[in-house]
């Protein structure tokens, strides 16, 4: 039996920069134990951060975007599966897949939903310009923002494919209650951890100052730090004078380390090389997202690291069991300070939410959990493959058209480029 899998990955995955870099290794490991020889190829520049994926026992391949070299590639390792790393390269790469190993099961992991993000932050900038003030956060997302072009894309893409691998039971009712995306299509898999190795480190009374944390090349993440600077931190300061927010994440562009203020307590560290050890040094975690999708891998380092956080309705939305979440919630400035301060200072109340944290793993997130019930789907389909294709039409419509349109495209560009 073929148990040749390609993942063809957006970026080459960087554990320690984002919650995605994590995440796909978590997928490679996955499809590894379920007895798949894994191959990693992507058209993105290496990075010296990405993992090291021989030493993993995968092997890497350089692919060029618009260029028949791919179908060399492809035709020559023939895959069983092939995982799409976002819509965009199952848009880039989908029709030379079909065309050169169509019995392949097509996979696409989302990461998370692109068009539901895209839709928060463009109802919440309006939002903002709209009422020249704080706009409330964007849960509720209207269709006018959520029906773009983006929305388009990627749930054409999301259709084309065998199985999409959705990261959020939330992002899974908005795509059956607003697309009509059937349930046979979707897999919730959200992270799949490992149980927590390390003890939850210093008490309260060892720890001190805040802490927030997130690749600045995220724009949810640079909106939360600007938050953060222009309205959250000065409410907080001014009841905490002695306290310090240490900023961490990847890639900070000079626009974020301008922000540092050492007066001010506001200190932007920049890169983490262990990004559990800085957030176990904190009392508390402070994420401010006022827009995004899919899950918060910085909301998972905060419960491995017994360090609760104070997060909005965005930040939580698809993470905890209801009574039983390891942060507090609030979706306004006076709101998210008061909260801030409260938690910094009340022992009892920081314990409680430490305990639950340490939880959160094996309640909700545990890879022995999940990665069977991947593996088992994954079989399913290679099992029944014809059958499930035939069970989904509007997948074969649009095998048919959209794919013609993007290889024609994608040939004129290479003949192009050849000239």
């Amino acid at each position: 039996m073929n148990k040749t899998a390609l993942i063809i990955g957006y970026v080459w995955p960087e554990p320690n920069s984002s919650a995605a870099g994590s995440r796909m290794l978590q997928l490679i490991r996955a499809l590894q134990d379920g007895g798949n020889q894994v191959h990693y190829a992507s058209p993105a520049e290496f990075s010296e951060h990405a993992a090291d994926l021989p030493a993993l026992g995968i092997t890497p391949q350089r692919i060029a975007l618009n260029c028949s070299s791919f179908d060399d590639y492809v035709q020559q390792l023939q895959p069983a599966l092939v995982l799409f790393d976002r819509f965009m390269m199952e848009e880039q790469f989908g029709w030379r897949v079909e065309k050169f190993c169509s019995q392949a099961l097509r996979i696409l992991d989302t990461e998370d939903l692109h068009c539901l993000r895209h839709a928060r932050q463009q109802q919440f900038k309006a939002a903002v310009k709209l009422l020249a003030e704080e706009a409330p956060l964007p849960l509720q997302v209207d269709n006018e923002f959520l029906f773009s072009e983006v929305a388009v894309r990627e749930i054409a893409a999301i259709l084309r494919c065998d199985l999409s691998l959705m990261i959020s039971a939330a992002e899974i009712e908005i795509l059956q209650r607003r697309f009509q995306v059937p349930a046979t299509q979707l897999l919730y898999l959200p992270f799949m951890e490992d149980l927590p190795l390390r003890a939850a480190g210093p008490d309260f009374s060892q720890r001190q100052h805040f802490v927030a944390i997130g690749n600045f090349r995220h724009e949810p993440n640079w909106d939360a730090v600007r938050y953060l600077k222009e309205a959250l931190w000065p409410r907080i300061r001014q009841q905490l004078p002695q306290a310090e927010l240490h900023i961490y994440g990847a890639y900070p562009p000079p626009k974020a380390t301008q922000l540092h203020n050492a007066r001010e307590g506001f200190l932007v560290k920049g890169w983490a090389d262990d990004a559990i050890r800085v957030i176990q040094q904190a009392r508390v975690m402070l994420a401010p997202l006022r827009f995004g999708a899919g899950l918060k891998g910085k909301l998972i380092d905060a419960a491995r690291s017994g360090t609760p956080a104070v997060t909005t309705g965005i930040g939580a939305e698809g993470m905890y069991d209801a009574g039983a979440e390891p942060v507090l919630l609030a979706n306004g400035a006076e709101e998210f300070a008061a909260a801030a301060v409260r938690l910094y200072r009340d022992e009892t109340l920081w314990q409680l939410l430490q305990q639950q944290g340490l939880g959160l793993i094996q309640q909700r997130f545990a890879y022995a959990v999940h990665a069977p019930r991947l593996q088992q789907q994954l079989l399913q389909l290679q099992g029944s493959i014809a059958e499930h294709r035939r069970q989904h039409f509007y997948s074969q419509m649009l095998r048919h058209h959209s794919l013609k349109s993007t290889q024609y495209m994608a040939q004129w560009i290479e003949a192009k480029t050849r000239r």
